[in-house]
């Protein structure tokens, strides 16, 4: 592919086609049978982000797991306290919904291509730090999605699968926080990321699932905004 192609803008899909893909990221993200398989993506997209900001402060990332049942597990070595420990550990459920309105940007100014080829490279990345078959196994589907995507349709098809992938990283984004929140409120998951950043801010659990949820939220009205032209 020619870098004028990669670095190239082009042409915006149809309103109805943005609609499209919105219903049906919609669709695979409100029921919960569709939701226990499509949350796959959303998990790598968490681990990813505590892995890129481990890596980013400083910290050495020694794996990432991705389970069957939809969770993971990211291990980073440095100091167990401070500033790098705290944007990791913010990082996870915060990553879907910043990814997804970084995705909408880049297809509110037109640059389809970019977008298939940045994610590939993102999921190329996280595969090398990938540390069970399991994990393995899915980051590589959702690669060669991409890859495929990018190599072997036409731009409607393109456009399409690019949209579909921003919405649901948009709307996706928003359900994992409020399942951490009624997990919590039962009891549940008392070592998650809200819980760990307590620990370590020694502000409440309470206040950081209100942060989550204001950037998923946010991540949500702005990105929907600028995919759908408003």
């Amino acid at each position: 592919m020619a870098s004028t192609d990669l670095f190239g803008t082009q042409p915006a899909p149809d309103l109805w086609l943005v609609v499209v893909t919105a219903v049906a990221a919609l669709t695979v993200t409100v029921p919960h049978p569709l939701w226990r398989v499509s949350r796959n993506a959303v998990t790598i997209a968490h681990e990813g982000g505590h892995g890129l900001i481990a890596l980013l402060t400083g910290r050495r990332l020694d794996g990432i797991r991705l389970h069957s049942d939809t969770s993971g597990l990211t291990v980073s070595r440095g100091r167990p306290t401070g500033l790098g420990m705290v944007l990791t550990a913010a990082a996870g459920y915060t990553a879907p919904s910043l990814l997804g309105l970084g995705g909408a940007w880049l297809l509110a100014a037109h640059r389809i291509t970019l977008l298939l080829w940045v994610a590939t490279a993102l999921l190329l990345a996280m595969l090398v730090m990938i540390r069970n078959a399991y994990g393995a196994l899915t980051v590589v589907v959702t690669g060669t999605a991409f890859l495929l995507v990018s190599w072997l349709t036409e731009p409607d098809v393109q456009a399409a699968f690019a949209y579909s992938a921003v919405w649901f990283l948009l709307l996706g984004g928003v359900r994992p926080v409020f399942e951490l929140q009624a997990k919590r409120r039962h009891g549940g998951a008392p070592d998650s990321d809200a819980d760990q950043l307590s620990r370590l801010t020694h502000v409440p659990a309470v206040l950081w699932l209100f942060l989550f949820h204001a950037v998923s939220l946010c991540s949500l009205i702005g990105g929907g905004r600028w995919l759908l032209g408003l």
